[in-house]
């Protein structure tokens, strides 16, 4: 279960988002890294967010802690930024949470180096949950006291934003692992080097732990028309993960092609 916290203090905004996420303080004195809501990715963001955050942190891989974080309109009233104070007041209720790690600095392949089975678990996963936003341009990976950790999950399972051809993305490529900035790290994606790697995190990634992630989809985040109910809606992203899951052969190629190109 995420723990469910209150903003008390909106800080600042942290522009280099496109979804201008914002620091705030919360009830229990820490900072966190708000993403709101009523950004313009709407709540499917908050879900790829979730899902891939608290699915990345169960197989191991480093994120920060997750919470969802309760907004009140109020704190936006002093706010003169008018773009800011409205995603205030279109985001007031439930909405999503990391811990700021203060000092990180963004993550640079010229500079910062990676162990290759570490590189190899993050573009294995990124590839299973199709997140395109992992690259050089934009590496949504920061260095916080020598520690690498992975954020920003908005714009993965980018499938849910047309339910009508998801079936078709079940055994994608996904083409765009060939622009991952740790791919010429990843030097083990099928676990040829490591036996028995790979194997483990498919074990990992159980049907039990995916069902318990996206039940932890708040209903009111469930907004699709095209499901009679939130439960058939939460199936859905359930039948998606599992149906990717067994097709991780094809991505797996994909990513082994890529990086051969590479090296």
């Amino acid at each position: 279960m995420l723990e469910t916290l209150h903003a008390t203090r909106y800080v600042t905004p942290l522009r280099e988002g496109g979804s201008l996420p914002a620091l705030v303080e919360a009830e229990d004195d820490g900072l966190y890294v708000l993403k709101f809501s009523g950004a313009g990715q709407g709540k499917r963001a908050l879900i790829a967010e979730l899902i891939g955050g608290e699915l990345a942190r169960a197989l191991g891989l480093p994120v920060p802690r997750l919470a969802f974080m309760q907004l009140d309109p109020i704190l936006g009233r002093n706010e003169p930024d008018y773009e800011i104070r409205s995603l205030i007041n279109n985001s007031a209720g439930l909405n999503l949470a990391m811990d700021y790690l203060p000092g990180s600095i963004t993550f640079d392949p010229a500079a910062n180096k990676v162990d290759p089975a570490l590189a190899s678990a993050i573009v294995w996963f990124d590839a299973f949950i199709t997140n395109i936003d992992r690259t050089a341009r934009n590496t949504n990976m920061l260095v916080w006291h020598k520690k690498l950790y992975l954020i920003d999950h908005g714009a993965a399972l980018f499938f849910h934003h047309n339910w009508a051809t998801a079936a078709e993305k079940f055994a994608s490529p996904f083409a765009d692992v060939k622009n991952h900035v740790l791919l010429r790290f990843a030097d083990d994606i099928a676990g040829e080097k490591i036996p028995g790697s790979r194997e483990t995190l498919q074990k990992m990634l159980s049907e039990e732990l995916i069902r318990n992630v996206v039940a932890l989809i708040p209903d009111d985040w469930l907004e699709e028309p095209s499901f009679t109910s939130k439960e058939e809606h939460r199936e859905a992203y359930v039948n998606y993960l599992l149906q990717r899951l067994a097709s991780s052969h094809i991505f797996e190629e994909e990513a082994k092609n890529a990086r051969a190109k590479l090296v």
